[in-house]
């Protein structure tokens, strides 16, 4: 499912800060809007009760995860709250073979080869490119002659409707996209209108 849902466009809102109450109108706004994976960091307000909220209230061709998983037993907790995703800032196998032995996709945060090619090795659905201030389209061009080539590289931080054309360029599948896209206290219209616009921009850059 979750390459399913990344072949949408590519695009995962992470919702870092959100309350469980505002859960299901941003959710709503979103999916609307064309999104068709959602975060919820564990470092937010009661985060798994946003994902089950989430979980129950957005179709079924949503995916729903956590972000900031960063010890295995966290995996189980996601799962119990209807979790799909576990998308971590870091590479640690652990949590990876976690994920996948709890049967659920998992996108490891990355930031040098050799972390990529062991979040592969561990079971990593995709490969989070973290943090993409850092990591430019350049190095991730350079990256994708030596991994896998079916091997899905998403840039995660600062990513802006402006800034997705050169890693795409470069061969990106998609981004999670931040505080750009959603953050605590804003309305869901304007969260929606947002993600229309990277919508927008990512299909024109595809076109």
């Amino acid at each position: 499912m979750f390459d399913t849902a990344l072949a949408r466009n590519g695009l995962i809102a992470i919702l870092r800060g959100i309350a469980p109450d505002e859960a299901e109108a941003i959710g709503q706004a979103l999916y609307a809007a064309g999104i068709r994976i959602v975060e919820v960091p564990l470092n937010s307000p009661q985060p798994l009760r946003s994902i089950e909220t989430l979980r129950r209230t957005l179709p079924e061709d949503c995916l729903v995860g956590a972000g900031t998983v960063l010890h295995a037993q966290q995996v189980q907790h996601l799962k119990d709250a209807g979790g799909q995703l576990v998308v971590m800032p870091h590479c640690d196998a652990t949590v990876i073979q976690a994920a996948v032995a709890a049967g659920l996709s998992c996108a490891p945060g990355v930031a040098t080869p050799s972390e990529a090619f062991a979040a592969l090795a561990a079971g990593a659905d995709a490969l989070k490119i973290f943090p993409a201030e850092q990591i430019g389209p350049g190095a991730l061009k350079a990256w994708l002659t030596v991994l896998p080539e079916d091997t899905a590289l998403l840039p995660v931080g600062g990513i802006t409707p402006e800034r997705m054309a050169p890693y795409l360029a470069a061969g990106a599948v998609g981004f999670g996209l931040g505080g750009a896209l959603y953050r605590p206290g804003m309305s869901s219209a304007e969260v929606g209108r947002l993600a229309q616009t990277f919508i927008q921009a990512r299909h024109m850059t595809a076109g």
